[in-house]
């Protein structure tokens, strides 16, 4: 636990120690080139002795679940989608390093209206691909019992009577709406803007980050998009240098309303406010809560 009886954050992966870890346990012969800027958690970026280029993260779920996923996204390859290749998982004492291909393109450098419609485009390109999968689970979307280091009711509980009523409103969802969204389409769960790489003309050229996948609504990456849209300079996740200062978000407002049901988006609604409410109290400061707050009430129903 940390202060006040908040649950501790997630540590960040040390990527040089992380490469010195998997070159121990795997004699993979690893070199650290740099660690990846984006991301909570953090990432390594290696390099093969063959000259090969991979990204290093340490996994998250069992050995089995990552093979899993592993063949996933080697089916998911062959639709065409632009997502890594996983080269190596390496069991360690504590977790499972991953060395996934490291894709063409950067981090987009600037968030604009252009870059969010190919990414909803791209959605479209998840439909179906789970039927292909049928041992992919459902996700579990937390909202009556904590998640596994995220989406934590506990940090809410504590922290202070505003998030107390947020979490009773996230109970309230959960009990009135399905407790699991439903579907055949492959779903990335952190469906965000610093989840993909762009060329220098701004063009996708992958999607990263599959830690969080799952079959069920292709449409639960607009929510997670819609709430990634959100973020300012001022919030520290600090892949953004600025808020979208000439880019409206109606739009997609208006989008969230004309594809989802009231009920379908109130339970992913319901579930990005619990994921960003309790990883800004546990990982931010008290300006960060309060910003998720005043964005996730703006829905609160």
């Amino acid at each position: 636990m940390g202060g006040d009886g908040v649950p501790a954050g997630v540590v960040k992966v040390d990527g040089r120690r992380l490469v010195e870890e998997v070159n121990r346990t795997s004699g993979a012969g690893l070199t650290f080139t740099g660690s990846a800027g984006n991301g909570e958690v953090g990432a390594a970026y290696v390099r093969w002795p063959d000259g090969r280029g991979g990204v290093l993260t340490r996994g998250a779920g069992s050995l089995d679940e990552l093979r899993r996923t592993a063949e996933v996204l080697q089916v998911v390859r062959q639709s065409g989608l632009p997502v890594p290749r996983y080269e190596l998982l390496a069991e360690l004492p504590d977790g499972i390093g991953v060395v996934q291909e490291r894709l063409p393109g950067q981090p987009p450098a600037r968030v604009d209206r252009a870059l969010l419609e190919s990414m909803i485009a791209l959605t479209d390109r998840f439909a179906g691909l789970a039927a292909k999968l049928p041992e992919l689970p459902v996700p579990d979307l937390h909202l009556l019992q904590s998640g596994p280091g995220f989406c934590l009711h506990e940090s809410l509980q504590v922290y202070g009577d505003r998030t107390r009523r947020v979490l009773d409103w996230v109970h309230e969802v959960g009990r009135d709406e399905p407790g699991a969204m439903t579907g055949d389409d492959l779903v990335h769960l952190d469906f965000h803007t610093g989840n993909v790489l762009v060329d220098d003309a701004g063009q996708l050229t992958g999607i990263v980050d599959w830690d969080g996948i799952g079959r069920g609504d292709r449409r639960f990456g607009l929510v997670t998009l819609r709430f990634d849209a959100h973020v300012t300079g001022a919030v520290g996740r600090g892949r953004y240098s600025a808020q979208l200062p000439d880019v409206r978000l109606d739009w997609f407002d208006e989008l969230l309303d004309s594809t989802l049901s009231p009920g379908v988006l109130r339970l992913y609604w319901a579930h990005m406010t619990l994921r960003m409410v309790d990883w800004s109290i546990r990982h931010h400061t008290p300006a960060d809560t309060t910003h998720w707050l005043d964005f996730a009430e703006s829905r609160m129903r």
